[in-house]
């Protein structure tokens, strides 16, 4: 269906015969406003068939940029989006401990937040019918990607996170709050966070567990993963055997919290101990049961304002080569006349 943006921009069609009559009735030829155009519409023609010529293509003219200006577009058949899925915030860790290399992908020891970049990133890409946001946090919590259906460029805002871009600390419980002020005008059955910490809250203004409480309070469902491996191997000298010793490199992760976290709100809590571990655990998450969301719809729309101007060009062109044409042809019979 074609409609115009800007359609009372139509009512001035008449302008051109408002400022002819204007202008004609003045009597002084050096007024101060002065359109060459008209008063050449109000002289006299010396044939009236250029006159006629030139009247016709400049109404067009006018007519084509008017309803350029009044900007026509067609507006498609209404498509439905989602219906189903859920309102699903990530909180993702990326304070200073997240670069801890224990997480071993195809033989080699990488930092843990390349390991959940990975698994996660797959974990977005599944999310078709779900709308989807990210929150990072370290010694502060912010949004990187408010509610979306666009999964590409929360992947993308994923994949570009930074260790350390939200300070070295851990804000576990200003992350939930950010992601409980995200949800709570969501439909009740519909807010999940899947938060993912490797530590235990070690900054921010609200503690975990009352934020937690404030979760349960505003039906916010909160599932808690924990990554880290149990040990890893600290190589010795020059990186040889002789001096290495094994530690656990999860020794700061508040699993208690967690765990109480989301047994308040209703969730569940995962340990991650490595990348398969992880993996299994976003799987699993994948089984939540999708619930029904108010419809959405949209109409494409396209511009045609191009197509006036095109022929409002063309129309030029023509008056040009018209007017070139008669021109010419006076001067003939001019020359004929003399001869």
């Amino acid at each position: 269906m074609l409609e115009f943006l800007w359609p009372i921009l139509l009512l001035l069609l008449p302008l051109p015969l408002l400022f002819r009559k204007i202008l004609s009735s003045k009597q002084d030829s050096s007024a101060a406003l002065k359109v060459p155009f008209y008063q050449q519409l109000a002289q006299p023609q010396a044939h009236q068939a250029q006159a006629k010529w030139h009247l016709l293509l400049l109404w067009l003219i006018w007519l084509c940029l008017l309803l350029a200006c009044a900007r026509p577009v067609w507006i498609g058949e209404p498509i439905e989006m989602p219906s189903s899925g859920r309102d699903l915030l990530m909180a993702v860790d990326i304070s200073g401990s997240m670069k801890t290399p224990d997480m071993e992908v195809e033989g080699e020891q990488v930092p843990r937040l390349w390991a959940v970049k990975a698994v996660v990133g797959e974990f977005v890409e599944r999310r078709k019918h779900d709308r989807l946001g990210l929150v990072l946090f370290g010694s502060r919590a912010y949004l990187q990607a408010p509610l979306t259906f666009d999964r590409a460029t929360v992947k993308q805002l994923l994949d570009e996170a930074q260790l350390g871009f939200a300070g070295e600390k851990t804000a576990i419980g200003d992350a939930i709050g950010l992601a409980i002020k995200r949800l709570r005008e969501r439909p009740a059955d519909s807010r999940v966070l899947i938060l993912l910490t490797d530590g235990a809250n070690t900054a921010g203004e609200v503690a975990p567990l009352k934020a937690a409480e404030l979760a349960k309070q505003t039906q916010v469902k909160i599932y808690t993963i924990g990554i880290g491996a149990d040990q890893m191997t600290i190589p010795g000298v020059f990186g040889s055997s002789f001096g290495s010793r094994t530690v656990n490199p999860s020794a700061d992760l508040d699993e208690d919290s967690l765990q109480k976290i989301a047994q308040m709100t209703g969730g569940q809590y995962f340990r991650a101990r490595n990348p398969q571990e992880l993996q299994k655990i976003y799987h699993l998450l994948d089984q939540l049961e999708p619930i029904e969301q108010a419809e959405e719809t949209y109409r494409p729309q396209k511009s045609f304002t191009h197509w006036p101007l095109g022929i409002a060009l063309l129309l030029i062109s023509l008056l040009l080569i018209l007017k070139n044409a008669f021109q010419l042809s006076a001067k003939m019979r001019r020359s004929e006349m003399e001869g």
